[in-house]
């Protein structure tokens, strides 16, 4: 399943990235929500600037926590009103209580992903995808992070 939906959205994102990327605005500028995916976490989404976004992700589960912050450039998708492709370099540390490892690590992280904001609704979704590399002994590449979010726009 995490396989076909990998392969969905590299294929989803190569095609965004041959549509014009002008013009692109967010209809919003700050949204605060819950991101889930495998465990679940809280996501504070800024836009610093027409189409540039700093998230903030605080994924919590029962074998640890990782704290997430993500540079996104947004760029609009033409005659999809409220839709936008995002991608963008940023950076984690993980605190882990597992089989594969016990303590903190620190990674550095890629996000590719779509958002949308309804019109006339204070509610703005993102599904995306988070490859990560993570150091540290018995540590490497992580393909599985990324996740819905579900977010309330607070202005």
């Amino acid at each position: 399943m995490k396989k076909i939906f990998v392969t969905s959205l590299c294929t989803l994102a190569m095609m965004l990235l041959m549509t014009r990327q002008s013009g692109a605005q967010s209809s919003y500028q700050t949204a605060l929500g819950v991101k889930v995916w495998d465990g679940g976490g809280i996501s504070l989404k800024h836009f610093v600037n027409g189409n540039n976004a700093l998230e903030g992700i605080g994924y919590f589960w029962r074998q640890g926590a990782r704290i997430t912050g993500l540079y996104e450039i947004h760029g609009a998708i033409n005659n999809a009103g409220g839709l936008q492709w995002y991608i963008g370099p940023g950076a984690h540390v993980g605190f882990y209580n597992t089989r594969y490892g016990n303590g903190s690590y620190i990674g550095i992280d890629g996000v590719l992903g779509l958002d949308y904001k309804f019109s006339g609704a204070p509610i703005n979704i993102s599904l995306d995808w988070q490859p990560s590399f993570e150091f540290g002994d018995n540590r490497g590449f992580v393909g599985n992070w990324g996740g819905l979010g579900i977010r309330y726009t607070l202005n």
